[in-house]
């Protein structure tokens, strides 16, 4: 009963919302088709734990939308997906693995982690650095090759880790790269979260954990963002995100269920495509 209350509370805002961009029709005609973009951006996001943004960002570039429309818009949709998706991941941990020695880390990985990417972020707007010429290329390179790497990995069985000293190693690594991938992020509006996945995954821990823990740094790290994604001045179209976004709830909801209905090497196989899949897109895309 609760669920159906949300869903019509949830239905009627939208409503409410989609009247605010006349005519009506027209806008669902025109926008419409941004459903299904954010249902599969969100899907291969949270399941994954690499950010929508490889998905959102080469269909609006396809739609013509500029540099600026493209990085806030693709930002504001993964507010809404990657929230749905690490909540999903979350409450899967407290059911299922609260007391599992393999995910005892999970909160320390997430917080730590969150705090430095969001750092990295707001260090490279507050600076308004600029990325390096070729980034696009670098990241794709980047991607590609450890995409091979997890693709190699994936055939071989390794044991998950829960040697403390080594978490606390890892803690320290983790934090650098999620302090460079927020850097990333804020020019891509993707990275730190495929960036910790890769990271854990070759460290031998838990796949599904890599993946919950890709999906709440990168939904809190584009949060942080909110004051200027959703600001008056904002450069989202919010036409675009009318559609995408309530669509990628629905989207982030699923993948949960798809990641856990693969076997560990069948997600790594995947997720490794996945990323070969990032990397050839970014590098089209420059």
């Amino acid at each position: 009963m609760k669920v159906w209350l949300a869903a019509m509370i949830f239905i009627l805002c939208w409503a409410t919302w989609l009247s605010f961009f006349t005519p009506v029709i027209d806008t669902i005609l025109n926008s419409g088709l941004f459903v299904l973009v954010g249902i599969i951006g969100a899907i291969f996001a949270n399941s994954t734990g690499a950010g929508g943004g490889v998905i959102f960002v080469p269909v609006f570039s396809a739609v013509g939308f500029s540099t600026e429309q493209m990085i806030s818009t693709s930002f504001a949709i993964q507010c809404f997906g990657m929230t749905a998706g690490s909540l999903s991941w979350i409450f899967h941990y407290r059911r299922h693995h609260r007391l599992d020695p393999t995910w005892i880390a999970f909160g320390r990985f997430c917080g730590l982690s969150a705090l430095a990417s969001i750092s990295g972020l707001w260090f490279s707007t507050l600076v308004q650095l600029p990325p390096p010429v070729s980034i696009h290329i670098s990241f794709s390179l980047f991607s590609i090759a450890l995409g091979l790497i997890i693709l190699t990995h994936s055939r071989k069985s390794t044991a998950q880790l829960t040697n403390h000293h080594k978490q606390h190693l890892d803690i320290i690594a983790l934090v650098i790269i999620s302090f460079i991938g927020g850097i990333v992020t804020s020019w891509l509006s993707v990275g730190v979260g495929e960036m910790l996945v890769i990271y854990l995954m070759l460290r031998g821990y838990c796949t599904k954990l890599a993946i919950a823990t890709g999906v709440v740094v990168s939904a809190i790290t584009v949060w942080s963002t909110a004051p200027i994604t959703f600001s008056a001045d904002s450069a989202a179209h919010f036409e675009t995100l009318l559609f995408a976004g309530p669509a990628a709830i629905i989207g982030g909801l699923l993948a949960k269920r798809i990641a856990l209905y693969f076997s560990i090497q069948k997600l790594k196989q995947f997720f490794s495509v996945w990323i070969i899949l990032t990397g050839t897109v970014m590098l089209g895309l420059h």
